[in-house]
C-alpha cells in the first residue's frame, strides 16, 4: 500500500511540476487544445491540425488569464505549428533526449483541454527509428504510447517517469495509438519555423499512386514498384520536363520508389531548385529525364 500511495504522490507531483509549461490553445469551434511553452519569450508549440483558424486565436495562460497569438509558421507535414503570444516571462519546457527510453516504460500524458490541467497514465507501447509521415515529414524517431489521449491533448508533453519532456502527443498519424513527435525533431522544426515561417518542400507536380510492375519489367526497371501518375499538372516540373499522365515512376534521383511517402520523403527542402533524373515506364519502356524540382507555394 505505501508502494501505491508513493507512486500516487510521484505522478501528482509529476503534474503539478508540467503545469505551470502547458496552456490551452482555442482556435477550434468545438473543443480547445493543449500548447507547450517553448520559450520564455512567448513562443507556443501545439498542433497543426489544432490550428484550424490562423485569426483570433487564444490562449489560456497557466494563472488562468487569456492573451491572443499569432502563428509564426506550420509544418503540417509533421503536424506541428508554432505560435508567438506577447506575453513573456513563462516557464518553458525543455525536451530530453530519448536515450534510454524503453518499450514498456511508464509515461504521463498531459494536457490542457479545458480550464485545468489533466492527465492520463500509460506506457510506451512502441520505439522505432527515424520514419516518414504520410505528408512527408521526416520524424527523428518513432514513439508511441498506448496512453489515452481524450479530445483536446493533442499538443500536449509526454513525461517519462523522472518528469523529463520526452515529445508532443499529436492524433494526426494513427487512429488506434497517440504517437509522440519527439524533442530532436520539435527543435529541429521550431528552428525553422521561425527562420522561414514554415518548411519547404519540393514539387513535381503530379498526382500519384503505388503499383506493382509486371516481373517481366522488373530488371528493365530496376526495380519492382513505382508510382503511377494518375495527374500532372500543366504547370509543374514533371509537365516541363515532358512527364504524362500514366507514365510509372520506377527511380527518383537514384532512390527506388515503394509509395508515396518516399517520394515526399525525397522532395525535401535541400532539394528544391537542383536538377534531378528521374526513370519513368512508358508503354513497357524505359525513359530518363531531368527535371527540376520546385518549390510548394
Amino acid at each position: 500500500m505505501s508502494d501505491l500511495l508513493s507512486l500516487s504522490q510521484s505522478i501528482a507531483s509529476l503534474v503539478e511540476r508540467v503545469a505551470p509549461s502547458i496552456v490551452r490553445v482555442e482556435a477550434r469551434r468545438r473543443h480547445g487544445a493543449t500548447g507547450i511553452i517553448w520559450s520564455a519569450e512567448g513562443h507556443i508549440l501545439t498542433t497543426s491540425h489544432a490550428v484550424e483558424r490562423e485569426e483570433q486565436i487564444q490562449l489560456t495562460l497557466p494563472d488562468g488569464r487569456t492573451t491572443p497569438a499569432e502563428i509564426v509558421g506550420r509544418d503540417p507535414s509533421t503536424d506541428l505549428a508554432l505560435l508567438k503570444t506577447e506575453t513573456s516571462g513563462l516557464t518553458p519546457l525543455t525536451p530530453a533526449p530519448l536515450d534510454g527510453v524503453k518499450v514498456g516504460h511508464l509515461v504521463l500524458a498531459v494536457g490542457h483541454p479545458g480550464r485545468t490541467t489533466r492527465a492520463t497514465l500509460g506506457i510506451v507501447s512502441a520505439l522505432g527509428d527515424e520514419w516518414r509521415t504520410h505528408a512527408g515529414g521526416r520524424v527523428d524517431r518513432y514513439l508511441e504510447t498506448d496512453a489515452d489521449l481524450p479530445p483536446g491533448f493533442s499538443g500536449g508533453p509526454l513525461l517519462d517517469a523522472q518528469g523529463r519532456f520526452l515529445g508532443l502527443l499529436t492524433a494526426a498519424f494513427s487512429r488506434t495509438a497517440a504517437v509522440v513527435i519527439p524533442g530532436a525533431t520539435l527543435t529541429r522544426v521550431v528552428n525553422t519555423l521561425k527562420e522561414h515561417g514554415g518548411v519547404r518542400r519540393g514539387y513535381l507536380g503530379v498526382g500519384a499512386y503505388p503499383v506493382r510492375l509486371p516481373q517481366h519489367l522488373w530488371a528493365k526497371a530496376g526495380a519492382e514498384t513505382g508510382l503511377i501518375f494518375l495527374s500532372v499538372d500543366p504547370d509543374g516540373p514533371a509537365y516541363r520536363a515532358g512527364l504524362l499522365m500514366g507514365d510509372v515512376l520506377v527511380n527518383l534521383g537514384g532512390r527506388t520508389l515503394e509509395g508515396v511517402e518516399d517520394l515526399l520523403g525525397y522532395l525535401a527542402e535541400e532539394k528544391v531548385g537542383t536538377a534531378v533524373q528521374a526513370k519513368v515506364l512508358r508503354a513497357g519502356e524505359v525513359r530518363e529525364v531531368s527535371l527540376t524540382v520546385g518549390k510548394r507555394s
